[in-house]
């Protein structure tokens, strides 16, 4: 989701924005344009907790830790969880491809590496309302050209600028539009609704208090996930990041992902 986490589950990478200052007035490529610079080349978020809260009011809570990547705007991204024990050792990797991308999971239980292929992107991640698929429709939507700008508005006190991305013709993106509500300053979506036609699937949100700073870049350390439709939703808590670090490769390979920290 993210940007949002790689804007989110990148609550990590596209949730990290350089400190640039507010991009020109009115103008929808600036903003752009500085929300593209959000990614880091890389980093590394020692622990991310997502608390899943289903239809009933029953909770679910996993933490782990997310490793990404930006090599020539290509993504990769990691994220291996510790707990709870049932999924402790289970890991996702995201890798963005120039035709087509390649998703996996580890599965402990089965001691296997699955790839994750057609309509299984759009299932649930761990049975959290983040689909395997989601951080790559995010990710490209941010890469809309042809972005509009709606115009100013104020989000919760928070002057922003409002913004709507269109899925471009190549990608099989299941929203049909993102709107985005943009803190200038630190160029980040602190709200961005998901339609399905006409529809709100799913929104996204943040709050301005809840900005942090690692070194030059910005990040949300609480964030929130809802599925509309489904009546679930799941909060992202991130601490502990550390941006443009160094990662080893075994990180993003698929036959060594999920092995070690």
């Amino acid at each position: 989701m993210t940007r949002i986490l790689a804007g989110i589950l990148l609550a990590a990478a596209p949730l990290l924005a350089p400190a640039q200052g507010a991009p020109a007035a009115g103008s929808a490529a600036a903003i752009v344009e500085c929300m593209r610079a959000n990614i880091p080349s890389s980093v590394q978020v020692k622990e991310v907790e997502l608390i899943a809260r289903d239809r009933t009011g029953g909770e679910r809570q996993l933490r782990g830790r997310l490793y990404a990547t930006n090599d020539k705007d290509r993504i990769k991204a990691m994220l291996k969880i510790g707990s709870p024990p049932d999924l402790a050792g289970a890991a996702y990797l995201m890798k963005e491809g120039t035709k087509s991308d390649e998703i996996y999971v580890f599965v402990p239980a089965l001691n296997k590496v699955r790839r994750v292929t057609g309509g299984s992107m759009d299932g649930p991640l761990w049975g959290t309302d983040l689909s395997y698929n989601d951080l790559k429709q995010v990710q490209n939507a941010f890469y809309d050209p042809n972005a509009k700008l709606e115009g100013k508005a104020t989000l919760d006190g928070t002057p922003v600028q409002v913004l709507q991305f269109s899925p471009q013709p190549d990608q099989a993106s299941r929203y049909s539009s993102i709107r985005a509500w943009v803190e200038p300053k630190s160029c980040m979506a602190l709200k961005a609704e998901f339609f399905e036609g006409q529809t709100v699937r799913k929104r996204f949100s943040g709050s301005a208090k809840d900005l942090r700073q690692a070194g030059p870049h910005w990040y949300l350390s609480d964030m929130l996930v809802a599925d509309l439709k489904e009546g679930t939703q799941t909060r992202i808590k991130v601490t502990g990041v550390a941006a443009d670090k160094d990662l080893a490769d075994r990180l993003f390979n698929p036959s060594t992902f999920y092995v070690g920290n």
